[in-house]
């Protein structure tokens, strides 16, 4: 730490704990206490059942969650080949050209993402491409949010990368397509991973832009979890919100791993 006396890490330490736990820490552990009870006794829920995840993990909910792990997945892997092409090229530009390209891959996210839902929902509800009604939309508006992220992560990363590796390659005759391949990419890999978690992530947890788009057929898990509460389900609803916070940080702390793995390789 940066704190250097143990009277100022204490205070650090304390400082910590009281804004952790009521900001973050303390919300979370209600949503997980309510997931196992059925009812409210006062300020806490009671009731203690685990009959909340009889419905949370079949029917309806498992379809919900499959629905957002292929959705997550592939806007995943759009978002990471677009924004690392586009941080690729953009590594070449002047800065002012650089500087255009980033306001391009910022605006998704400089706006609410309700208006995002808008703009896909308007754009892509007539032909050539009609799209609406289709997982295909849901899938195209998840990764038009995500890829800014992955763009900037790649970006940053380009910047960090020391300019020797492809010189030498260069200098020993390697085309640049070898060098992009063989080189700079396997440099890149831990943060192509840190990016492709992000995304996902992101993905999961998707809701505005969502709610706009998405099919009767093609409902994700973040939709699931809303209409539950709406409709007063609150106990199973927070059940359903717990297999969502679990499954996305297994999914994190696999990339993670991956990510370690390529960082040491």
């Amino acid at each position: 730490m940066l704190v250097h006396s143990k009277t100022g890490r204490w205070a650090a330490w304390s400082l910590f704990g009281l804004l952790f736990l009521p900001l973050f820490a303390l919300p979370l552990l209600v949503v997980v206490a309510a997931s196992f009870s059925t009812h409210w006794s006062g300020a806490f829920p009671s009731g203690p059942t685990a009959g909340n995840y009889a419905s949370a993990v079949r029917g309806e909910s498992l379809q919900a969650l499959t629905t957002s792990l292929v959705t997550a997945l592939i806007a995943s892997l759009l978002a990471l080949t677009v924004g690392s092409w586009a941080a690729l090229a953009a590594a070449g530009l002047k800065r002012r050209g650089k500087r255009s390209l980033d306001a391009l891959f910022m605006l998704p996210v400089a706006v609410p993402s309700v208006v995002v839902g808008l703009a896909v929902l308007v754009a892509f509800s007539k032909p050539p491409l009609l799209l609406n009604g289709t997982s295909s939309i849901v899938i195209l508006a998840h990764a038009i949010l995500v890829t800014a992220f992955a763009y900037q992560s790649v970006s940053a990363a380009i910047v960090r990368l020391d300019p020797a590796y492809e010189q030498a390659a260069a200098s020993l005759g390697a085309r640049p397509a070898y060098v992009l391949w063989r080189v700079k990419l396997p440099l890149l890999l831990p943060s192509l991973t840190a990016a492709a978690g992000l995304c996902f992530a992101l993905s999961m947890g998707e809701l505005s832009a969502t709610m706009m788009l998405y099919p009767p057929d093609w409902m994700p898990l973040p939709v699931r979890i809303f209409t539950a509460t709406d409709r007063g389900s609150l106990f199973s609803g927070s059940a359903v919100a717990v297999v969502l916070m679990a499954t996305t940080l297994l999914v994190l702390l696999a990339v993670s791993r991956i990510r370690t793995r390529a960082t040491y390789r």
